[in-house]
């Protein structure tokens, strides 16, 4: 699709992959593509109702694992789980948490890697440059402001597919 893979770091083990911006459809199945040019089993969390027949096992043959996302369970505390559980896990989010416009990232996948003592691998789609971007390796230091701040200069002005829809970083 005319894209540029930039993937100068080797994935460790477990890590939490962020990736920006996500303003379509088509990140989830480029994402797929991304993830058999590089060889990598990447993986990503959904609610467990979607893991039942008839789509379950196409679900998880896709890398999906599923969390029990009800008011009762902690989400972090749940995929925090699955890495300790796991020799190998890297988890793929959009932090923007939505295909629409935003100027904030979501710290859902912050604190999971947090929780998990796991990096966070940076990853932009910039369609703009024509280029996937991954980051090396980032342990979260606990001080957000200061780490958020590092990646809102990261993905700095990627344009998504719908480039009207790219994530435009504010101030932490």
């Amino acid at each position: 699709m005319g894209m540029r893979i930039e993937y100068p770091y080797p994935l460790p083990d477990k890590c939490v992959i962020a990736v920006v911006p996500h303003t379509s459809n088509w990140d989830f199945p480029i994402g797929l593509c991304i993830r058999l040019l590089l060889d990598e089993k990447i993986h990503f969390v959904a609610k467990d109702s979607l893991f039942r027949w008839p789509f379950g096992g196409i679900f998880r043959k896709l890398g999906g694992v599923p969390v029990d996302r009800s008011k009762n369970n902690n989400f972090v505390q749940a995929v925090a789980q699955i890495f300790e559980q796991r020799k190998y896990f890297h988890l793929t989010v959009a932090p923007e948490g939505t295909r629409s416009k935003v100027d904030k990232l979501k710290s859902g996948f912050y604190y999971i890697a947090i929780e998990a003592k796991v990096p966070i691998v940076l990853c932009v789609f910039d369609w703009g440059r024509g280029i996937v971007r991954f980051d090396k390796p980032f342990s979260p230091t606990g001080n957000k402001e200061a780490d958020f701040k590092y990646f809102y200069e990261y993905y700095g002005d990627a344009k998504g597919f719908h480039p009207k829809k790219s994530f435009v970083p504010k101030e932490v």
